[in-house]
């Protein structure tokens, strides 16, 4: 790369991704790739690149991904940049930019919990004034699902978000005759926030970003935005970074349609990102043949569904072993042969436990050795070298480790039952198999899977999968 020593850690770019790395450096470029495909690592070097500033184009350049615990590995990859590069995650950029701007007071975006008590004020207030329908009856955390959907599409009035196509799920869950009165519902929420000294939530900091760059007149901070894991963007994440840079600036989005676990399920186009040329990557580098036969046969399931910026992957040339299947007699056995197993793995090699929910991962805790990393937020610091991890698989996307333990994938866990009172069976079937892609491909060349009970009926039945 003119100008740049590529840090040490980073692959170089092969195939078609030096075509990409050099795309032109202004406009919109999007490039879908599967699982393993280097995403991640172009996303460091195209960095590099659109900063450089031994070239015309070069400028402050903006990486973006969706949780901290990336943002920490992606430094940890890129290594020291002394370039005007910054990485963050989209809500410290977005609360980064209001504060600028004047627009966030101390302790205005109100938590998960105070926005559901938010909700319920909403609804005693509409049967107070004596509305009467069977859709208030439903649980706050069914508005709370529905009101952001509203928020994360930019839905600003009750005439079009009674008109909006339910593209977002599989099947419309608020017959359209229901919507006008949820609308009032949400406007009484949002009343009641703000009456709380609650300016925000954090699915509507996207739109408040929007206003805000569509009435600035400022010269734009960074001249590129490159956008990490990008299909876990909302669209209205998308439409506020589109408007963050200048005319003569860029916009790259990676993503994986695959990977798309937080419901938006939209295509990067209904964002308004106006590309003319989509760059797809179907090379896996990063597992072996036999995960990537697993990823595959879970995508082929009817609980995925087709999508057409979904990319099917190429067979990886890497051998290994077959997944390892294990049934055991409970969640005992399982947390204690996840744990011991791992521990001895994790000498030589990077080794990740993983858990559906936060509450399988506590309690595991105390079984696991002092100088095992917890996935998460907090995480400052990427450890070098071989080591034992553990974390959700929310916290785990976009990371890799050489070994991957996947307990818990009884049927009882698996759709999670939150996930189906919710959502009903359907989409929890749809989400849950996406996050459980998620899982698997974060093993480059072991994955274990355990279950008690009966396994999960969305793992692939197929023989030769695995290893029993």
């Amino acid at each position: 790369m003119k100008g740049n020593t590529l840090p040490s850690m980073l692959p170089k770019p092969v195939g078609r991704q030096r075509e990409v790395l050099y795309l032109p450096a202004d406009g919109h470029t999007v490039i879908l790739g599967t699982a393993g495909s280097g995403k991640t690592t172009l996303s460091i070097l195209r960095t590099l690149y659109l900063s450089d500033p031994c070239t015309d184009h070069g400028g402050p350049t903006l990486l973006v991904t969706f949780n901290r615990c990336l943002v920490t590995y992606v430094k940890h990859l890129a290594g020291t940049i002394q370039r005007p590069v910054n990485v963050q995650n989209y809500h410290y950029f977005a609360r980064g930019y209001l504060e600028n701007r004047g627009k966030l007071p101390w302790g205005s975006i109100c938590r998960p919990e105070e926005r559901l008590r938010f909700i319920k004020l909403a609804v005693h207030e509409m049967r107070d004034e004596g509305i009467q329908s069977t859709m208030l009856r439903r649980s706050e955390e069914f508005f709370d699902e529905e009101f952001q959907w509203i928020q994360q599409h930019g839905i600003a009035s009750k005439k079009d978000y009674v008109a909006a196509e339910r593209i977002g799920r599989i099947a419309t869950r608020v017959a359209r005759a229901e919507r006008p009165l949820l609308f009032d519902l949400y406007t009484r929420y949002l009343n009641q926030r703000q009456q709380g000294g609650k300016s925000y939530d954090w699915d509507d900091l996207a739109s408040a970003v929007l206003r805000e760059f569509q009435l600035d007149q400022e010269k734009r901070r960074y001249r590129h935005v490159i956008i990490d894991e990008g299909q876990d963007f909302s669209p209205e994440m998308l439409r506020s970074l589109a408007a963050a840079i200048p005319e003569n600036g860029s916009l790259t989005f990676f993503g994986d349609i695959a990977q798309q676990i937080y419901g938006h399920r939209v295509s990067w186009r209904s964002a308004g990102l106006t590309a003319t040329n989509i760059w797809r990557f179907e090379e896996n580098y990063r597992n072996t043949k036999q995960i990537a036969q697993l990823a595959l046969a879970l995508a082929d399931m009817p609980s995925f569904p087709d999508d057409p910026d979904l990319v099917e992957p190429t067979a990886p040339v890497a051998d290994g072993p077959l997944p390892a299947l294990k049934r055991l007699a409970n969640e005992s056995e399982e947390r204690e042969f996840a744990v011991s197993q791992a521990t001895g793995q994790a000498r030589t090699g990077t080794v990740a436990i993983l858990f559906r929910t936060r509450d399988q991962e506590k309690s595991i805790l105390r079984h696991l050795p002092s100088e095992a990393t917890r996935l998460h937020r907090s995480l400052q610091q990427w450890p070098s070298g071989p080591g034992l991890f553990y974390g959700t698989y929310h916290a785990a996307k976009g990371l890799e480790f050489d070994t991957v333990f996947l307990p818990f994938l009884s049927d009882k866990c698996w759709p999670h039952p939150a996930d189906v009172e919710l959502l009903g069976e359907q989409e929890a079937a749809v989400r849950n198999s996406r996050l459980l892609y998620v899982g698997i491909t974060r093993a480059r060349s072991t994955l274990v899977l355990t279950y008690s009970g009966r396994r999960t009926s969305l793992l692939p039945k197929t023989e030769g999968l695995y290893q029993i």
